[in-house]
């Protein structure tokens, strides 16, 4: 097997002049990974690169591949990715994976910015405040799910109503409504965080329902399944599918 010219090309664009060492001691592995990934998967559909690069970032985060993380970061970048959206993508998937999951990610976003001369903190992206964050999330609930969840933050039993508004005020009203990223990329990342841990499909057709009501159609969202399936497997990519074609009906 030898590694095609469009996966060589691919691979340069990502990261000019570099050589991975896997290419000494996993010549195979490399040449039929890259071929896949880098040739054949991304030939598959007319994702931009930068669209593509964002569902890595968020997949990777989604499954917790951080080493490949830190290096994705840099090919993002070459595809231009900003450190503003990095970091927005980052931000936003504690809450769907939890800051357990998340404080290395942002360590290797800072990181990146200190090793490439970008200058910290960025430039402040919050728009809410404490005294509006729950409307704000509210609307930003109805904008992406519906007229239904005007009132969503009230509902449920008594002992946990409070998630209900947590849901409201802290993921929508202090994530969603944040700079950086519209709600299109928003829903975009929120999918892959959920399809890349597995475990989440009741979720997952519920914003793989929110995406297409926003304008990520299914073909769209089959396009970022299949970007995410190199980085994920085959598993948690048909589960995804599926729910996806539940969304659909």
């Amino acid at each position: 097997m030898a590694m095609s010219k469009n996966a060589k090309d691919y691979h340069e664009r990502m990261f000019p002049g570099y050589e991975s060492k896997l290419l000494e001691t996993d010549p195979e592995f490399v040449e039929l990974f890259d071929n896949f990934a880098f040739d054949e998967v991304i030939n598959q559909d007319d994702l931009d690169d930068k669209t593509r690069m964002m569902t890595i970032l968020a997949t990777l985060l989604g499954c917790q591949g951080i080493d490949e993380f830190k290096v994705m970061l840099n090919a993002s970048y070459n595809f231009g990715v900003t450190p503003v959206e990095m970091k927005e993508i980052v931000y936003q998937a504690v809450a769907y994976l939890g800051i357990g999951r998340v404080f290395p990610f942002i360590h290797a976003v800072n990181d990146f910015c200190i090793n490439n001369g970008i200058q910290l903190p960025l430039e402040g992206q919050s728009t809410t405040n404490p005294e509006n964050r729950l409307e704000k999330g509210i609307q930003a609930q109805v904008d992406i799910f519906g007229e239904n969840m005007r009132e969503f933050y009230k509902s449920g039993s008594e002992e946990s109503r409070h998630i209900n508004y947590w849901l409201a005020s802290n993921c929508f009203g202090d994530y969603y409504t944040r700079g950086g990223l519209d709600y299109k990329q928003r829903e975009m990342i929120t999918f892959c965080f959920l399809a890349a841990q597995g475990g989440c499909e009741p979720q997952l057709i519920s914003h793989a329902a929110a995406n297409m009501g926003i304008g990520n159609d299914k073909a769209f969202l089959i396009k970022i399944i299949s970007q995410c399936l190199p980085f994920i497997g085959y598993p948690r990519s048909l589960n995804a599918l599926r729910c996806v074609n539940d969304a659909a009906k």
